[in-house]
């Protein structure tokens, strides 16, 4: 039994709880939801992706799918919000501080420098595929020739090309960072995680800043591999069907877009926190200050009871 006299130290109490409660939180895998976009652009989740991006452009300036200050990229952060890597700086040169928060309608919320003016296109892609968290637009040049010519480069004959991106698009040219560029996409983006932009270049989307950096390597390799097979042999002898099937059961497993699966053609929930639940957010944090303090008080004040009853 506790003396009669002794002095409970509710604040004492309350932080010990406070603390013993983040330590839970952050060993089961949660985090705190940030109380302002500039909190969450800071948290350590969107600092690693930060670094992912500037990983991925200077992979990009290294392999020369982009020169000058073209090219760009962005993570999704949160149904809300964007990284966007800034407009007339080179990929190459890229640097966190240079990175910038803007919402889906893109508005800049954080940042000293301006976004991409092209950020538009990023935006429409996110709007329209909830699965998509990362988009990169560059230049490489096998698959901007294939864009150039107008050209979509025949399909079945690279698996690797099968797997992770398939039959290639190729939407309309429209004046690149205008709304009608953006748009140009929609009808293709759904069925297709890599489109060529008309007399412009490339744009790639996928769950991951690194995962669409691979997939432009990907269809740029294969572009150049065309290019070369066929000065060796116009008539290419394609994968045969059969073992096309097996390929695309492995990307339905893999949950990879291929306008030969069926496409969900269900419209895309406005609402930011349906999208949050169908992609598989809140990410990337799960727990409110306002939920944190709620557990907190009920668990305080049932030690202080139990302390009360005991003296």
């Amino acid at each position: 039994m506790l003396p009669c006299e002794v002095h409970l130290d509710r604040g004492l109490i309350s932080g010990i709880v406070r603390t013993a409660v983040e330590r839970c939180i952050t060993s089961s895998g949660l985090s705190r939801i940030p109380n302002s976009p500039a909190e969450l652009f800071n948290s350590s989740q969107a600092n690693s992706i930060k670094a992912e991006i500037i990983r991925a452009g200077r992979k990009l300036w290294t392999r020369q799918y982009v020169d000058g200050s073209g090219g760009n990229i962005s993570a999704r952060i949160s149904p809300e919000y964007v990284i966007s890597t800034p407009t007339m700086l080179s990929k190459g040169d890229l640097r966190v501080e240079d990175l910038s928060l803007v919402d889906l309608e893109n508005r800049q919320i954080v940042g000293a420098r301006p976004q991409t003016s092209e950020i538009l296109l990023h935006l429409e892609i996110y709007k329209a595929v909830p699965d998509a968290r990362a988009v990169i637009h560059c230049h490489p040049p096998y698959a901007t020739a294939h864009a150039v010519a107008g050209i979509v480069p025949q399909g079945n004959l690279v698996s690797e090309q099968e797997l992770f991106i398939g039959p290639v698009a190729l939407a309309a040219y429209e004046t690149p960072g205008t709304m009608a560029f953006a748009k140009a996409v929609l009808p293709l983006v759904r069925g297709h995680n890599t489109i060529l932009l008309s007399n412009h270049g490339l744009v790639c989307w996928a769950d991951s800043v690194t995962h669409a950096e691979w997939y432009t390597e990907v269809v740029e390799t294969y572009c150049k591999t065309l290019v070369i097979a066929k000065q060796l042999r116009p008539d290419l002898i394609e994968i045969p069907s059969s073992k096309i099937t097996d390929l695309l059961t492995l990307k339905k497993r893999l949950g990879l877009p291929d306008p030969r699966l069926p496409v969900d053609e269900s419209p895309v929930p406005a609402s930011a926190e349906i999208v949050a639940l169908e992609s598989g957010y809140v990410f990337p944090h799960d727990v409110s200050d306002f939920e944190i303090e709620l557990l907190v008080s009920r668990l305080s004040g049932e030690i202080v009871q139990f302390l009360e009853e005991q003296a």
